[in-house]
């Protein structure tokens, strides 16, 4: 039966206390709360800089036995190097602790800048190097909708993102591994905004159509404004079929 990880991207900001998380929340508290309300979570932090082993550890052990990770690499693989000779910095990461998680690891999370094009053999030599655990990779160059990129993907099992950015980056929906991963940045405005009932009804609709075949993660990164985890609580609500709350 194929797994669906419904969760946001991050767990900490400002804009979550007094709403989703409540003012009387104790401060570091923040994911054991999230996580008795989602199943997953998309570590953002990892992206600005390492963490260490014990830092991996305390998330496994702070959350539900059920609960997955999704853990972003670091933007000097994407962003600085723009995959090029990314092996030392690849490395670092791979060995700041990621293993750490155990059963709880979810995808790697690969983030493209927007500037960064298409370039057949440095998608190819990148993804040669990644390790034998899901990979997704978001790219956000409209020249990435090329069927040889969505070719290597499929040869490497590496999941394109479905990401729905109010239009400000390409939306590649083409479905390249064993399991789908999308991020939701926002309904009309990057990292902000409330998605509306009938929007998340659409994709409660297309995650059941993806589960079908494969294993499925959707993150809400629309996290600015404190509507992420609501929206995500409502998302996985309408995905296992729940009666409207009281």
């Amino acid at each position: 039966m194929a797994e669906i990880r419904i969760g946001t991207s991050g767990w900490t900001y400002p804009e979550w206390r007094g709403g989703f998380y409540p003012s009387t929340l104790r401060r570091g508290k923040e994911l054991e709360h999230l996580a008795a309300r989602l199943n997953s979570v998309e570590v953002n932090g990892t992206f600005y800089g390492l963490r260490g082993p014990h830092v991996f550890r305390s998330w496994r052990d702070r959350t539900p036995a059920d609960f997955v990770l999704a853990v972003k690499g670091p933007k000097v693989v994407t962003h600085t190097l723009r995959l090029r000779d990314p092996g030392e910095a690849l490395t670092a990461f791979l060995d700041s602790g990621v293993a750490e998680l155990g059963d709880k690891l979810g995808p790697l999370l690969w983030q493209l800048p927007p500037t960064l094009a298409f370039d057949r053999d440095t998608v190819a030599a990148f993804l040669d190097l990644l390790p034998p655990v899901r990979h997704a990779i978001e790219a956000r160059h409209p020249s990435f909708q090329d069927d040889r990129y969505f070719d290597l993907l499929r040869d490497h099992g590496v999941a394109s993102v479905v990401a729905d950015s109010a239009g400000r980056f390409p939306l590649l929906t083409e479905l390249t591994a064993d399991f789908a991963y999308a991020r939701l940045h926002g309904p009309k405005t990057l990292y902000t905004g409330d998605y509306p009932p009938e929007t998340l009804r659409k994709w409660a609709a297309a995650i059941h159509t993806w589960s079908a075949d494969l294993d499925v993660y959707v993150y809400l990164d629309n996290t600015m404004s404190g509507h992420a985890p609501t929206n995500a609580v409502e998302l996985s609500r309408l995905v296992k079929g729940e009666p409207d709350p009281v």
